[in-house]
């Protein structure tokens, strides 16, 4: 039994800031030099992004030290910001309502009521609470309280691909199954201070944001034809365990990003994935579009370069990245709702990064 796409709902916060405006405000209240911010204007620039949106957020226009109170200004140049406690309790009172939206809105463009979900798989890497995401899930969707869960933790961008695995295998299981995956991330919790290298990639990608999926096997599927998940393949690149990391920190979670990453998929993706795509019964001319993660323009630029797509073929991921930035796990359900929605012919590979360095990749038909 094959498990269908049977719908998709995404939700972003309410305000949004725009890039222009976020490095003014990093600069400002961490007490970066002059000479600094002008490098720090230039690595946002060169972001691709447009917006992020954040939970943080209360409004969207007027002085930028008002738009948001959680983040006090430096006090001193050792001042690393909230501790990662503050950074919880955020998370905590945040993503619950937000993962919530995402939900409502895949059910009901599956058509599919929460007294029928019998699975619930729940992704996050940006928080830790218990009871979490899944038991406010129940509780608001209305899930039957005997609904069975799963959560994927701290699997960074990829996590929802791996969500999508575990879902796939319960309808493999059970063709009555009825999986809802969703993925909530509030990446703009992590903020680092200061003049962090490890850290300065990140405040400039990162953002807020949280989506799902409702599955259901082919032959209970309804309405018009839909995508359905047809494998799903990962590989962990040998000699890459430091180029790509995510750790919890004293104050909030600590990502790093080699500059080998662009480099290690360069080398590493394009015979994997011809090797796991010919278990197929496919080659890399059969796949009729792409769902690339866009963790930044590097790595959309190394897997265009190790696939010989063009921009246009990556264009839905260069347009959720400017909108919307990176918001890790759900972005990669935010660009295949998009192309879904478009009608983006199949096969369709989706790809996705993470820490390890891992990639995962889900192929729909």
């Amino acid at each position: 039994m094959t498990m269908h796409v049977a719908g998709i709902g995404t939700a972003l916060p309410e305000h949004h800031l725009t890039q222009t405006d976020a490095v003014e405000l990093h600069a400002r209240f961490c007490r970066i030099d002059d000479a600094r911010a002008r490098t720090l204007r230039a690595l946002y620039r060169r972001s691709g992004i447009e917006a992020r949106r954040s939970v943080l957020l209360t409004r969207c226009d007027g002085p930028l030290e008002l738009r948001q109170s959680f983040y006090p200004p430096a006090a001193h140049e050792e001042d690393r910001g909230p501790a990662t406690e503050a950074r919880m309790r955020a998370y905590a009172r945040h993503a619950p309502p937000l993962a919530q939206t995402a939900a409502a809105r895949a059910l009901e463009r599956a058509g599919i009521s929460g007294n029928e979900v019998t699975h619930l798989v729940t992704v996050s890497c940006t928080g830790f609470v218990s009871p979490g995401v899944d038991a406010a899930l129940i509780e608001g969707l209305g899930l039957p309280r005997s609904v069975e869960r799963t959560n994927v933790g701290f699997m960074g961008c990829h996590g929802a691909l791996n969500g999508l695995r575990v879902a796939k295998s319960f309808v493999d299981g059970d063709a009555a199954a009825v999986p809802l995956v969703c993925a909530v991330e509030l990446c703009t919790l992590h903020f680092a201070y200061g003049w962090d290298p490890e850290m300065l990639v990140a405040n400039a990608l990162f953002a807020d944001g949280a989506a799902a999926l409702v599955g259901r096997a082919s032959g209970v599927a309804t309405g018009p034809p839909a995508w359905r998940i047809a494998a799903t393949g990962t590989l962990l690149m040998d000699g890459s365990a430091e180029a790509m990391t995510w750790r919890v920190g004293d104050h909030g979670f600590r990502m790093t990003l080699s500059a080998e990453v662009p480099v290690l998929i360069e080398t590493h993706l394009r015979d994997w994935l011809q090797g796991w795509l010919a278990g197929q019964g496919l080659g890399l001319d059969d796949v009729a579009s792409w769902a690339v993660h866009p963790g930044g323009p590097r790595i959309l630029g190394a897997v265009e370069r190790a696939l010989g797509l063009t921009r246009e073929e990556t264009a839905p991921a260069r347009a959720v990245l400017a909108e919307c930035g990176n918001m890790s796990s759900p972005t990669i359900l935010f660009i295949l709702d998009r192309m879904h929605s478009a009608g983006a012919p199949a096969p369709c590979v989706a790809l996705a990064f993470g820490p390890g360095l891992v990639v995962e990749a889900t192929l729909f038909l």
